[in-house]
C-alpha cells in the first residue's frame, strides 16, 4: 500500500530549479528538508499556541497532538496534500461560551469531539457523493455568514477579558503585529502573530522593570497587583515530561454550541485543498473528502485525550508559496519537531505565561481576521448581497451571533449566540429560497469557488451563464 512516504530527490537536492517546484512526492536533501520542517513549525507557532491558551487547554498537549494530527492527515491523503494541522482558532469562541455556562475543559473537549465525528462523516459523504452535497446544504452565503459570526462573536472576550488586563501593552502589541503583517515580506509576514507574541513578552518585561506591578484582573474576577510577565512556573517545570491528559465529558448544551463550527472547518479544508492544487498543478478534487475525514479523525483523537481540535493552516501555505517546496517530507519533519516540543513542559510553561495584555493586542487582530474570512468567502464566490434572499438570513444570523441573542425554551435549555445564529442562517436561507420568486434564485458556485467541476450542467457540458456571470438556475 502506497502511504506517500517515499520521495524522489529533486535535482541536486539543494534548491528548486528556476521556475520549478519541489512536488509533494519529491524532497530536497535531508538537512534542508528538516530545516524546512522547523520553518513550518515556527510558522504555525503563533496561532497554534495562542488558541489552546485562549481555550484554557494544555499548550504542550496541543502542540504534541498537532504533530500526531499531521501524521494522520499525511497518511490518509497518501502524501498527496501537503499540510500541517494545528489547533483550530474557530473553536475559541465556542470554548468561551461553554466555560461561561459553567463548563469545564472536559466539557469543551467533549463538545469538540462530537464536531470531529460530524466532520469525519461529512468527509465520508463527500467521498461518496461528491462536493455537490456541500453546496446543496451550505452555499457560500451560508458559509460566509457562519464563519463571520463565529469570528465576531469573540469580540466581547477581547474587550472584557484580555484588553483590560493591560491596555497599553495591548495597544502596542496590536500596532506592532499589524505592522508586521502589512510591512514584512515573505516568510516573516507569515509568522507575524509569533513575532507579535515575542514583542509582547519583551515589552511586558520592560514595563515591569520601569513601572513595576500593574493593578488589573489577572485570571480572576477582582483586580489585584501583579507582574505583567510572571515566569515563576517556568523555573519549576521539567525539561522532559508528558503533558496532562483528560477524558472528554458530553453535555447537549455544549455540543449544540460547538456544532456550527463544522461549517467553518469544511470551508477551511476545501480552501486548503484548492490552494495546494493550484500551486502544485495537481488535480486534488478527489482528495477533498479524504482531507475533511482526516481532519475529523485527527480532531477526534486529539480531543479524546484532552487536546484541542485541529485544522489545516494557511500559514504553512504561505511558507510553501515562498519556498516553492511542497514536499510532504518537510511536514513529516515538522510533525517530529511538534512531538518533541510537546514533551517539554518547560516550553509549555513559557507559552502559558503569555501576559493578558499581549493576548489583548493579538486577539483584536486575530478575531477580526477570523470574522473577515467570511467576507472573503462571499467575495470569492461573488455573492450578491443586493439579493434579499442572500441578505436577510445572513443579516439576521450575524446580528444574533455577534450580539449573543438568546432564545429560551425552558428553564434549563436555551439557544444563543453562535448556535442560534447558525440555525437562523441555514434554516432561514433554505426556507426563504423555497418560497422566493424565481427571479431571486440563482445557482451559486461551489463552497470553495471551484474545487470541483460540478458547476457545469450535467449532460450538456455548456456551463451556461446568466447576465451576471453566474450559472443559470436549474
Amino acid at each position: 500500500m502506497d502511504l506517500g512516504v517515499r520521495w524522489k530527490l529533486h535535482g541536486d537536492g539543494r534548491t528548486p530549479a528556476p521556475g520549478a517546484v519541489v512536488r509533494p512526492d519529491e524532497r530536497l536533501s535531508w538537512p534542508r528538508t528538516i530545516g524546512l520542517g522547523a520553518q513550518h513549525v515556527v510558522a504555525m507557532f503563533g496561532a497554534s499556541f495562542v488558541a489552546p491558551v485562549l481555550m484554557g487547554l494544555d499548550p504542550n498537549l496541543a502542540i504534541m497532538m498537532s504533530g500526531v494530527a499531521t501524521v494522520i492527515f499525511l497518511l490518509s491523503t497518501r502524501g498527496r496534500v501537503p499540510s500541517y494541522l494545528g489547533c483550530s482558532l474557530s473553536f475559541v469562541g465556542v470554548a468561551a461560551v461553554i466555560r461561561a455556562q459553567g463548563g469545564s475543559s472536559a466539557t469543551v473537549t467533549g463538545a469538540v469531539f462530537v464536531v470531529g465525528v460530524v466532520l469525519f462523516l461529512v468527509g465520508v459523504a463527500v467521498q461518496r457523493f461528491g462536493a455537490r452535497i456541500i453546496h446543496a446544504a451550505m452555499p457560500p452565503i451560508v458559509t460566509g455568514a457562519v464563519v463571520m459570526l463565529i469570528g465576531f462573536n469573540l469580540a466581547p472576550v477581547t474587550a472584557s477579558t484580555y484588553w483590560p488586563a493591560d491596555q497599553w501593552t495591548a495597544l502596542l502589541v496590536m500596532l506592532f503585529t499589524g505592522l508586521a503583517v502589512v510591512c514584512l515580506r515573505g516568510f516573516w509576514s507569515r509568522i507575524a502573530i509569533f513575532l507579535g507574541l515575542l514583542f509582547g513578552y519583551g515589552i511586558s518585561w520592560v514595563f515591569d522593570r520601569v513601572f513595576g506591578r500593574i493593578h488589573s484582573v489577572n485570571g480572576g474576577t477582582a483586580a489585584v497587583d501583579h507582574w505583567r510577565l510572571d515566569l515563576s512556573a517556568v523555573g519549576k517545570a521539567d525539561w522532559v515530561g508528558l503533558p496532562s491528559f483528560h477524558a472528554p465529558s458530553f453535555q447537549w448544551s455544549a455540543i449544540l454550541v460547538a456544532l456550527p463550527v463544522v461549517i467553518a472547518l469544511i470551508a477551511e479544508n476545501a480552501g486548503h485543498v484548492k490552494a495546494v492544487g493550484e500551486m502544485t498543478g495537481d488535480n486534488l478534487d478527489g482528495k477533498l473528502g479524504t482531507a475533511i475525514s482526516a481532519d475529523g479523525a485527527a480532531s477526534m483523537l486529539s480531543t479524546a485525550v484532552g487536546g484541542p481540535p485541529n485544522t489545516t493552516y494557511s500559514e504553512n501555505i504561505g511558507v510553501m508559496a515562498a519556498t516553492r517546496v511542497y514536499s510532504t517530507a518537510a511536514y513529516w519533519a515538522a510533525a517530529g519537531f511538534a512531538l518533541l516540543f510537546g514533551l517539554c513542559p518547560k516550553f509549555g510553561a513559557i507559552v502559558a505565561a503569555i501576559p493578558g495584555g499581549v493576548l489583548g493586542g493579538i486577539t483584536v487582530i486575530l478575531y477580526g481576521m477570523i470574522g473577515l474570512l467570511g467576507a472573503q468567502i462571499w467575495i470569492n464566490a461573488k455573492v450578491d448581497l443586493r439579493n434579499p434572499l442572500n441578505l436577510v438570513p445572513a443579516a439576521a444570523g450575524i446580528i444574533i451571533g455577534v450580539g449573543n441573542v438568546s432564545l429560551k425554551f425552558t428553564d434549563t435549555f436555551s439557544l444563543s449566540g453562535i448556535a442560534l445564529g447558525t440555525i437562523v442562517v441555514i434554516t432561514g436561507y433554505h426556507a426563504l429560497r423555497a418560497m422566493a420568486p424565481a427571479h431571486l434564485k440563482s445557482q451559486e458556485p461551489l463552497l470553495d469557488s471551484g474545487t470541483s467541476t460540478y458547476d457545469k450542467h450535467e449532460g450538456d457540458g455548456s456551463g451556461q451563464k446568466d447576465e451576471r456571470g453566474q450559472s443559470a438556475s436549474s
